[in-house]
């Protein structure tokens, strides 16, 4: 036991504790300005050669990008995407060591109008961004979300991808390009837009309401995210780029995992968090960021002063438990303060991960999800989880409804007028109520046509979309290219079975 008078002749030891006071572990010259992780303490000069070096290695280490290709950046606004778009320029620059070859141009996203935010609000920020994409000089397009109202039926069909091409057609491309002396691809022809556009009131409102169906966060965060997704997908086709670079982070896509898993997609983790998605065929999604921690990332925009702009979501001021997807953030950032290895080790599962059905490429687009374009994860066994789901969602409804036609006849009601009934035969189509169909309660002609168009629709989606289709009060306010794909799936699949009898299987060539 210490004694209190005791005496100690040995002083105490104190822990080593990582300063910016040390020299760098690169140099070994310079006092370091950036400590990344325990001992990892750089330099100014040697953190931007290890920023730079790792953009560059991510590239080349999976050649998905090949010389000459028209690449859009999706640019959010955020400090990872400006972070991506200052590493391109970088590439692309003069004196870069080992310069980028492909053909840069710049897209950007405004939700405004899903946030509720007002005109002059959105006209505030677009200009503030309008301003640093021109400094780039790389063509730019700032679509706002209210055009997913207006897409064609082709967004959600997979059109078809070129084959894979070995190690040996790469070295083969850069050697062309070398040789034609492309001196520089960052001015190409089309100069993107120059001003911001008009969006109608109307268009806002309706955009609005399809935001609002949804009565959870969550599903309207997972709905919000799958239009963005087909906006980019159609702005890159339209404007003839081949590949479209999101700027992800490693914390970004650690949260995207877990939340992916706690939403149902389990089945798509490869695609959601890997570098390359190729769901869509044509358009390959790349991710050349997600080597990055947000730490990372917020030192070397501050240090080297790359702009970011704060644009406000659904989840903004909102509390940790609003949604799945601000929980799990809320989660790994403050278990990330206490374990700073825990980004990085969710990060590393995921790398590990591989999808165990076929390519997207190669999967009919009849058995693809209906919103997010992945292979439909519904078609199981009846031993399984989903099964066993299906059928106590089906037992809750045949008990509810059994508990409503009991009591109905046993409570005393008054006498219903003629004059009462008759709304509730006609139709809306014919100019009946307004709402009918759409109250909670359902009760009008529509009700029950709302109820079989949304079962026809829960049966083209994956599992994760079908929880958000369920959670909405109603399909109609869905755009208009997605139900029209729905109805025409679903004609296609009772033509199909109509003449299933007479149709050749695929070994029944031969015979």
């Amino acid at each position: 036991m210490c004694q209190v008078l005791e005496e100690y002749s040995d002083e105490l030891e104190s822990a080593a504790v990582p300063s910016v006071s040390k020299k760098c572990v690169k140099c070994k010259e310079a006092r370091a300005a950036v400590v990344i992780r325990a001992g990892d303490a750089y330099c100014r000069g040697c953190f931007k050669d290890y920023f730079i070096h790792k953009f560059r290695a991510m590239l080349g280490k999976n050649r998905v990008i090949f010389p000459g290709e028209k690449v859009l950046l999706a640019v959010s606004g955020g400090p990872s995407s400006f972070s991506m778009l200052s590493q391109v320029q970088e590439g692309l620059s003069q004196n870069a060591h080992k310069k980028l070859r492909f053909i840069p141009g710049i897209v950007h996203i405004d939700e405004g109008g899903a946030v509720g935010q007002s005109m002059e609000e959105r006209q505030r920020t677009l200009a503030e961004l309008q301003a640093l994409f021109r400094a780039t000089g790389f063509p730019f397009y700032i679509i706002p979300l209210e055009q997913v109202l207006d897409l064609p039926n082709s967004v959600l069909a997979s059109a078809p991808s070129p084959a894979e091409q070995p190690s040996s057609t790469y070295k083969a491309a850069v050697d062309h390009f070398l040789q034609s002396n492309h001196s520089s691809c960052a001015t190409p022809q089309d100069q993107g837009q120059t001003s911001i556009p008009e969006v109608q009131e109307p268009h806002t409102q309706i955009l609005q309401q399809l935001i609002i169906s949804a009565k959870m966060l969550t599903a309207r965060q997972d709905l919000l995210s799958t239009l963005r997704q087909h906006l980019l997908v159609h702005t890159a086709r339209s404007k003839g780029y081949s590949k479209l670079m999101l700027g992800d982070s490693c914390t970004r896509l650690a949260v995207k995992l877990l939340t992916s898993i706690s939403l149902g997609r389990g089945a798509h983790l490869a695609q959601d968090t890997g570098f390359s998605d190729s769901r869509y065929g044509d358009i390959i999604s790349v991710r050349p960021m997600r080597d990055y921690s947000a730490k990372e990332i917020a030192y070397y925009n501050h240090l080297f002063h790359v702009p970011s702009v704060f644009i406000p979501s659904l989840d903004t001021k909102m509390p940790d438990k609003a949604s799945v997807q601000r929980l799990t953030e809320s989660f790994v950032t403050n278990l990330q303060a206490d374990f700073p290895s825990t980004v990085s080790t969710i990060y590393r599962t995921s790398e590990k991960l591989h999808t165990a059905c076929e390519r997207s490429s190669t999967v009919d687009h009849r058995d693809t999800c209906l919103l997010c374009m992945c292979a439909l994860d519904t078609a199981v066994e009846n031993a399984s989880a989903f099964q066993a789901t299906l059928i106590s969602e089906q037992l809750s409804q045949n008990t509810s409804s059994s508990a409503t036609r009991t009591k109905i006849p046993t409570r005393k009601l008054a006498p219903v007028e003629p004059e009462s009934v008759a709304p509730t035969v006609q139709c809306c189509s014919s100019g009946g109520r307004e709402d009918c169909g759409r109250a909670e309660s359902g009760g009008g002609c529509c009700s029950s046509a709302n109820g079989a168009e949304t079962s026809n629709l829960r049966s083209l989606l994956c599992y994760s979309c079908q929880l958000t289709i369920k959670d909405m009060s109603t399909v109609g306010h869905l755009p208009q290219y997605i139900l029209s794909e729905a109805q025409r799936r679903h004609r296609r699949s009772q033509m199909k079975a109509a003449i299933g009898e007479f149709l050749l299987e695929d070994g029944d060539e031969g015979v």
